[in-house]
């Protein structure tokens, strides 16, 4: 079985039992979408590739519904510098797995282990540190893995290899699994110890709205006077 499907069974068992919710909360996702969304990524990888003309073809599960997820996330992100944010990851994420992919061979038998968990791992990371928040994080972690993909082939046209392009298949499935889980689990570790340093420092107590966070009294007054709740994203 790939990784990639153990991470998503794994994680829909989690939130099954109540595990995420903070994060699930801090994504804009109930349990209910988190879980719609996993069960149709699990079962979209078994549906045969879309045909996109003669040279590239579409993973359901791999990359359509991954990008439909990360245009909902973007559709819930709460301001334009959160959108640059996770545009910024994406991009940075992908010039990472093109720069790694380089310095490993073509052929998957001479490599030591398998290269799409290191692209994930990686572009996670990236998207983690640049995107600031856990939306913007996972968007960019599993667009950076695709937009890889997409140069990649493009630069494999280019040099006359007539080669067909699967967007989110094989390898790139378990990638952008990776890159997404790894992204978010990131990012709320390094939240989790910032609001921790936060308080055991003595500073004013925080609350995170629209990706920014603001002082809680400033957060509040800001409630009052647009009339909806605080948003619980953090940077």
């Amino acid at each position: 079985m790939m990784i990639g499907t153990v991470l998503l069974v794994a994680a829909a068992i989690l939130v099954l039992f109540g595990v995420g919710q903070r994060v699930l909360d801090r994504m804009r996702l109930t349990d209910r979408q988190a879980l719609v969304f996993m069960a149709l990524i699990l079962a979209g990888g078994l549906i045969p590739d879309v045909p996109l003309g003669d040279r590239v073809r579409v993973n359901v599960g791999g990359f359509l519904v991954p990008l439909v997820l990360c245009l909902y996330l973007f559709a819930k992100a709460g301001t334009s510098r959160e959108v640059w944010r996770a545009v910024g990851a994406a991009v940075f994420s992908a010039a990472a797995v093109l720069l790694i992919d380089r310095f490993f061979p073509s052929d998957p038998e001479l490599m030591p282990f398998d290269v799409n968990y290191l692209y994930g791992l990686a572009a996670g990371a990236i998207a983690c540190v640049l995107g600031r928040s856990r939306r913007a994080a996972f968007i960019g972690g599993v667009l950076g893995i695709a937009l890889a993909d997409v140069v990649q082939a493009v630069l494999t046209w280019r040099a006359g290899v007539d080669q067909a392009l699967v967007l989110g298949g094989a390898g790139a499935f378990d990638a952008i699994v990776i890159s997404g889980f790894t992204a978010v689990l990131l990012r709320e570790l390094v939240g989790e110890a910032q609001e921790r340093a936060s308080r055991k420092s003595g500073e004013p107590e925080r609350a995170f709205r629209d990706g920014e966070i603001v002082p809680k009294v400033l957060g509040a007054h800001r409630d009052a006077h647009n009339g909806h709740e605080e948003d619980e994203e953090d940077e």
